[in-house]
């Protein structure tokens, strides 16, 4: 490798894993304002929420692979709903884990991507989510999924290698609290749902089933989960 290619690689890694400064408060707060934007009026929520099913049946997913499931596919509707099928022991403390993985996913990310701001690697999480999105596609089985999370990726990509530093920074802050907030709102539409008398097959009601534990347990834990991801992910961007 002469010694041009080998500059050109330190450029890009230095690029991708060194550390970005900090933006302003105010554009903080302003991309926390955006994110609730897109979150609370019901209208935007429908459209919006696609992206927290993303994360959703990505974690389910994610925990299947690493649990030692064989992951069959991934759908993701256009009514925001989504369905991974794994196979593997159809009990047991893997098919809980993956059962557990979908509501608490979308806040955990948040809070791992709070984390890497907080340390100034704005670009490593752009690069990081687009990779996450690439291997999800590798698992899309039906056609508006594959759309979605093309459409989410490439719009990573384009911020990532066209947008300047101050874009790039407000974008990804943006996309953090989006998913701390975000990951929030599913918890209590779920409880809706349930006083209700629906949602019967939920994944609270996959894991009482799995575990004997009450289907309200694992709802207060998707719960605890969201809101403390919320709190400490708040901070860190917050810098308080």
């Amino acid at each position: 490798m002469d010694s041009t290619a080998s500059t050109s690689l330190a450029g890009l890694w230095d690029q991708i894993f060194g550390s970005q400064p900090d933006p302003d408060l105010w554009v903080v707060i302003a991309t926390m304002v955006a994110a609730l934007a897109l979150i609370v009026p019901h209208g935007v929520w429908r459209v919006s929420r696609n992206a927290i099913t993303i994360a959703h049946e990505g974690g389910h997913g994610l925990i299947a692979l690493l649990t030692g499931r064989s992951l069959s596919g991934i759908r993701l509707h256009s009514d925001t709903s989504g369905l991974t099928v794994s196979r593997g022991k159809p009990t047991g403390l893997g098919m809980i884990l993956t059962a557990a993985a979908g509501y608490t996913a979308p806040p955990l990310l948040g809070l791992g991507g709070a984390a890497l701001l907080a340390a100034g690697h704005i670009t490593a999480l752009l690069w990081l989510a687009t990779a996450l999105l690439v291997a999800l596609l590798l698992m899309i089985r039906n056609a508006y999924g594959a759309l979605t999370v093309i459409l989410t990726g490439g719009t990573f990509v384009v911020v990532s290698w066209l947008a300047g530093p101050q874009v790039q920074a407000a974008f990804a802050y943006a996309v953090v609290w989006f998913l701390l907030l975000g990951g929030v709102r599913p918890a209590f539409e779920l409880q809706a749902k349930r006083m209700r008398g629906g949602a019967g097959d939920s994944d609270a009601d996959q894991l009482s089933r799995l575990t004997h534990v009450p289907a309200g347990l694992w709802l207060f834990l998707f719960h605890a989960v969201s809101l403390c991801s919320l709190l400490g992910g708040g901070r860190w961007l917050l810098q308080v």
